[in-house]
């Protein structure tokens, strides 16, 4: 692979625009020597106007989604990727969503051009928990903890019951609940299997990686560290 396609593949433009930016000299080393379109391609020390690349294939980004946004690339409306540099929608392989929050969800949403890194979160095997606080339109009956935990609470237009979920009660209205599946709608639809109606969600957690200081409309690179805490890995402390 050439830089060419390489820096092309990371979403910075088409092989074309990016033919125009060697020619403008805007790619250049770690020492402001410019590069050309056909030298080999590499990561380290390379620059676009004076910034180091983006990350390769395997990136993950951590973003704070606030309310009224939307996790596609094709819907009407505000969409997660306005957050995002807009090359990061150009990339070769795709920035995908790790599963979705809906319209009126906030909290952590991960997204990921790695495949594999993709399925192992999602996958049952990883048994990752997902950790979200409802606000409910009616008080809690007490009887709602034990229904989430049974195994046997079952969604509507369903045939396969729920797996057991946790459920706590934080304020009269108002619950934590932490799912290991992502059925869709889940938390909503559980509620309202019960009678009740969620009015707000949020989710704080996925594994054991938080917010980590994000705020809505936020996002960052996840690091070792916060991969470390996705799977539930403690991360060795830096020297």
């Amino acid at each position: 692979m050439k830089l060419l396609r390489l820096i092309a593949n990371l979403g910075y433009g088409s092989r074309k625009q990016v033919q125009a930016m060697f020619r403008e000299g805007r790619i250049t080393d770690s020492d402001g020597d410019v590069l050309y379109a056909d030298d080999p391609a590499r990561h380290e020390g390379v620059q676009v106007d004076g910034e180091p690349l983006d990350p390769p294939i395997g990136m993950l980004v951590m973003l704070y989604k606030p309310v009224g946004y939307t996790c596609s690339t094709k819907d009407q409306g505000r969409l997660v990727y306005d957050l995002l540099p807009p090359r990061f929608r150009l990339r070769n392989p795709v920035l995908s969503t790790v599963g979705r929050l809906d319209r009126e969800t906030s909290g952590l949403l991960l997204l990921t051009d790695d495949g594999q890194l993709l399925h192992r979160i999602i996958s049952p095997r990883s048994n990752l928990g997902k950790v979200y606080d409802a606000t409910l339109a009616r008080e809690l009956t007490g009887t709602e903890a034990a229904a989430f935990a049974s195994g046997e609470l079952m969604l509507e237009s369903e045939t396969t019951p729920l797996k057991p979920a946790v459920l706590e009660v934080t304020g009269p209205r108002q619950a934590r609940v932490v799912l290991t599946e992502g059925r869709y709608h889940q938390v909503r639809r559980m509620f309202a299997a019960l009678g009740n109606h969620v009015e707000s969600l949020h989710r704080s957690q996925v594994g054991g990686l938080g917010l980590q200081g994000l705020e809505p409309g936020e996002w960052r690179l996840a690091d070792a560290a916060d991969q470390a805490l996705l799977f539930g890995v403690q991360a060795p402390a830096s020297n």
